[in-house]
């Protein structure tokens, strides 16, 4: 099959200053490529500062973008909408709300081809939009069940939501993992002054609605020797920059926290592989990497009870009320005070993303939805 997927900011997603939405699109693409078809990322120039033609086999296509918080993605998914037209392509996968609005394009313009979206979060809930955007990615939700001839949700949370409130079926694939298969080393830890299983970490964008400030809060108030990672980075929004300055004067009187930065590759690895435990506060989720990648390296995870978390727990975690930060530091102290507890979830969560998390089973259900829709 001829394959383009268009909404992400770029692959490889270590370049992308993605999230999510870009390891998921790297995994599925280059995997998809490994298989013999013929794939196409649309990525924007930000996102591939090496101007690279190609990744893995598949074939990166650079259109310009306005770079501004209301204007990317949509000018850039804009401009690959367009330009899809004239390529040879059987499957068009859009990703994420907000692009699929312009889902209708190829539907209208290339009827021989089959359009697809992902649905991989309510974005809308984002506090860094303002109600116009906020509207505008309402209606993307409601494009991205109507517009394609199907819609994918990476969890059955958005699957009953597309059914629900709009009244059409989404196929269930979620996001996927890697699960390791040997014990990570640790030569990274000593430039953050990390030692093996003596620190609870976070991994995300710093986008208020991820909620570290509840973890940083919550750590505070534990008596213990052990540290906080805080791994990720502020993207280019204003928003993002402003959180970012309120987490570091939040932690900033406990010498316990620490912020690593963006990690990826070998650094993230170890830091996540040696970790005690991960702490995920976060308010709104779509089907979280970060979590499914802390439970693929056997690590019990305190999460926030959002659907979308308490879909992945699967008895191998600890859910607290989201939100409440005396909860979530008696959360904390439970793992502190019980290490075979801490031991035995995390292996219970590693055997749970095994059975169903692997990219290779994501790739092998998309794989097999693009065929059953250009039969």
């Amino acid at each position: 099959m001829h394959i383009s997927l268009l909404g992400c900011k770029g692959i490889p997603a270590a370049f992308s200053q993605g999230g999510g939405i870009e390891t998921h699109v790297e995994e599925l693409a280059t995997r998809l490529a490994k298989r013999g078809h013929q794939v196409t990322v649309y990525v924007r120039p930000y996102a591939n500062p090496q101007r690279l033609k190609s990744f893995k086999g598949v074939k990166l296509i650079t259109l310009p973008t306005i770079r501004r918080k209301n204007l990317d993605a949509i000018t850039h998914t804009l401009l690959a909408s367009i330009h899809v037209l004239f390529q040879k392509a059987d499957i068009v996968h859009y990703h994420a709300v907000g692009p699929s609005t312009l889902a209708w394009i190829p539907r209208l313009f290339k009827p021989r081809c089959r359009v697809v979206a992902t649905f991989h979060s309510q974005d809308r809930y984002h506090e860094k939009w303002r109600w116009p955007a906020k509207m505008y990615l309402t209606y993307g939700e409601w494009a991205a069940t109507h517009y394609p001839h199907a819609t994918i949700a990476v969890s059955h949370t958005l699957q009953i939501l597309c059914r629900n409130k709009y009244q059409r079926f989404a196929w269930h694939i979620p996001n996927g993992v890697d699960v390791p298969r040997m014990r990570a080393g640790s030569s990274e830890l000593k430039k953050f002054g990390l030692t093996p299983g003596n620190y609870f970490y976070t991994l995300n964008r710093f986008v208020p609605v991820k909620a570290l400030e509840d973890a940083i809060r919550a750590f505070r108030e534990v008596r213990t020797d052990k540290r906080l990672a805080i791994i990720g980075y502020a993207g280019p929004s204003r928003v993002e920059k402003v959180y970012e300055q309120r987490l570091r004067e939040l932690a900033s009187p406990d010498p316990r926290i620490i912020f690593t930065g963006k990690q990826t590759g070998t650094t993230l690895e170890q830091l996540v592989g040696n970790s005690y435990a991960m702490i995920h506060p976060s308010r709104i989720e779509g089907l979280s990497i970060s979590v499914l990648e802390a439970m693929a390296h056997g690590k019990l995870v305190i999460m926030s009870d959002i659907p979308a978390n308490l879909e992945l727990i699967d008895h191998s975690g600890i859910a607290y009320q989201v939100g409440n930060v005396s909860a979530l530091k008696d959360a904390i102290v439970w793992a502190l005070s019980d290490p075979n507890m801490v031991k035995e979830r995390g292996e219970r969560a590693r055997d749970a993303v095994q059975r169903l998390y692997s990219w290779d089973s994501v790739v092998n259900r998309t794989e097999a939805l693009y065929f059953s829709l250009i039969k």
